[in-house]
């Protein structure tokens, strides 16, 4: 199976520029699943219904959320229609939306959607570690010829702390195809297959315009560093987007990452853009 993941979407800016890439994405990696992060789509602070639909329409199988799931209110009566935009987990019971989802891909073939936020510097929500544990414990990872419910697991980590991403991954090495993180919106270097065959990145990076802070406008992010009170309301930067994510191959009768690529494309930053083989 090939798998897209692409980091949080920024703004007018990201989503142009995901919105672009998605068809190409998927023609051109031959992708079977594309999944997205899109909580911070709406001018950088939530998702509205309407962008969910285009990221869908433009190829995405299944979008995710995180901190900023709430931001838009709009949002929470459209994930009782639509499934495939999953909130985080960890969030308490009795909270709109789903943590996870199964999406049905071609050849019979089934992905479940994992999406959790770490409590490092963030929230307090409910454990990551514990709630991941209980989903996973619902299926098998593996093909249908061996007994396998699904095909694939793709784990989205919306935190802060690089350590807890870190020890997210390792708990969970075998029991995944993709764990990869958001949230920081810095692609990070450490891509790779961890010994038990999940493929792992600490931060996917943005898809938005990396001439900023962190997706928004440079001078008044820094204001905020400079005099330590507040000022103008945040706003995302409008120039050319980079596309970030990660390109992973899976083996279908095990689950198990064979390759993990990064993905940069379009903007700022030094191009990525996985091949296939002949």
């Amino acid at each position: 199976m090939r798998i897209v993941f692409l980091g949080d979407v920024v703004g007018r800016s990201g989503r142009e520029a995901v919105l672009r890439a998605l068809p190409d994405l998927r023609s051109r990696l031959q992708t079977d699943l594309i999944v997205v992060n899109g909580e911070n789509a709406s001018h950088g602070f939530g998702l509205a219904p309407d962008m969910a639909r285009d990221f869908l329409n433009a190829g995405a199988d299944a979008i995710t959320l995180g901190n900023h799931a709430w931001d838009r209110k709009e949002l929470i009566p459209f994930l009782s229609q639509e499934k495939r935009v999953v909130r985080p987990l960890n969030f308490p019971p009795g909270t709109p939306g789903q943590g996870a989802v199964v999406v049905e891909l071609s050849g019979g073939r089934r992905a479940l959607i994992i999406n959790v936020m770490g409590r490092l510097f963030m929230d307090p929500l409910d454990c990551p570690f514990r709630l991941t544990a209980q989903e996973l414990s619902r299926y098998k990872l593996g093909g249908v010829a061996g007994g396998g419910s699904i095909q694939a697991v793709v784990i989205d980590v919306h935190g802060e702390a690089t350590s807890e991403k870190m020890a997210f991954g390792h708990s969970f090495d075998g029991q995944a195809t993709l764990i990869v993180g958001t949230h920081t919106h810095v692609p990070t270097a450490d891509h790779q297959i961890l010994p038990g065959g999940t493929a792992y990145q600490t931060d996917a990076g943005m898809c938005g315009d990396y001439d900023s802070v962190i997706g928004m406008g440079k001078e008044a992010a820094a204001t905020r560093f400079w005099r330590k009170t507040p000022g103008e309301r945040l706003a995302p930067s409008e120039g050319e987007g980079t596309v970030c994510g990660v390109f992973v191959e899976s083996d279908d009768s095990t689950g198990h990452a064979v390759r993990v690529e990064p993905i940069r494309i379009g903007g700022r930053l030094s191009q990525m853009i996985p091949t296939l083989s002949v």
